[in-house]
């Protein structure tokens, strides 16, 4: 079973960081980029960034760029989204999707991905 388990998630104050993780099972990770997703309440579903199948390539939403960094380890079957400078418009409940196609581009158009976590929660005061 193809499976994605986020971990990490919590609350902080402004300012502060967080670091998540996601489990990857059920397929080989190597072959497909991987994407973080949020989503606020009362919103839709909004990119955060994206790093290629194999070679690394990343890439961050305006929002976060310069703040967040996303990487796997092939290895381990994991990927990671540090998250530093946090501010209350960060908060959200996180997911971590799997794209569709192997060797897909690097986009964060939901439709392209077929694979996502359960989800895990961000809060972040000021």
């Amino acid at each position: 079973e193809v499976q994605l388990v986020e971990s990490g998630g919590g609350s902080v104050l402004a300012g502060e960081s967080l670091r998540l993780s996601c489990a990857a099972s059920g397929f080989t990770l190597d072959d497909y980029a991987i994407g973080w997703f949020r989503q606020a309440p009362g919103k839709e579903r909004e990119g955060v960034s994206c790093i290629s199948a194999s070679d690394g390539r990343t890439y961050y939403a305006d929002s976060v760029k310069g703040r967040f960094t996303i990487s796997r380890d092939n290895t381990k079957n994991m990927m990671y989204l540090q998250m530093n400078s946090l501010k209350s418009e960060d908060t959200a409940v996180y997911y971590c999707a799997k794209q569709t196609k192997p060797f897909g581009s690097l986009q964060l158009g939901p439709d392209q991905y077929d694979t996502w976590g359960q989800g895990t929660q961000v809060t972040v005061s000021s």
